[in-house]
């Protein structure tokens, strides 16, 4: 059994937790994170996620993304499912979230990491990952538009290729 934490909508923690999997009340808020690797040529590192995985089976997605569980900073969050994923270990002690998405039922806090990673060497989380791939952003488009890739908003997608490199609203 997975244990959430409780936030609201001011991203307060609030008393208690909540099972993963069962409705979430009114009022009451969850945090999620995805991270997103990009290498030195400016490509995402994407994953397929498992066939038989419930939600977006089969599909393409970000570089690895999960829920916050019981007593998870989002920071910790982050480079948790970083490393059960895919594992990539990371330090992001010192780091921000780039963007802070807010969805009907919580927050999801990206961060966009610059990090050359040899793909061969990558621990896949069997019952999450089929496979990884470096992708362009004209290459994870397209697969928006094929019905491949996790149907993203495509201005989301290319924001955080613009924002990869820098933090804030205006160009470096």
């Amino acid at each position: 059994m997975e244990l959430w934490d409780i936030y609201d909508k001011d991203r307060n923690l609030k008393d208690g937790t909540m099972v993963r999997g069962e409705p979430i009340l009114d009022g009451d808020y969850h945090l999620v994170v995805h991270v997103c690797i990009f290498n030195s040529k400016g490509e995402m590192l994407i994953q397929k996620r498992q066939p038989f995985k419930s939600g977006f089976s089969g599909m393409w997605d970000v570089t690895v993304g999960g829920s916050a569980v019981h007593g998870d900073t989002s920071r910790r969050a982050a480079e948790r499912e970083l490393f059960e994923e895919v594992g990539i270990k990371v330090d992001l002690t010192e780091v921000q979230p780039h963007l802070s998405v807010n969805w009907e039922q919580g927050f999801d806090d990206i961060y966009l990491v610059q990090k050359d990673v040899d793909i061969e060497t990558l621990t896949l989380q069997y019952e999450e990952v089929e496979r990884v791939s470096w992708a362009t952003e004209e290459q994870i488009l397209s697969m928006i538009d094929s019905g491949e890739f996790i149907p993203y908003y495509k201005h989301l997608i290319q924001l955080l290729f613009s924002m990869r490199q820098g933090y804030g609203a205006h160009q470096n």
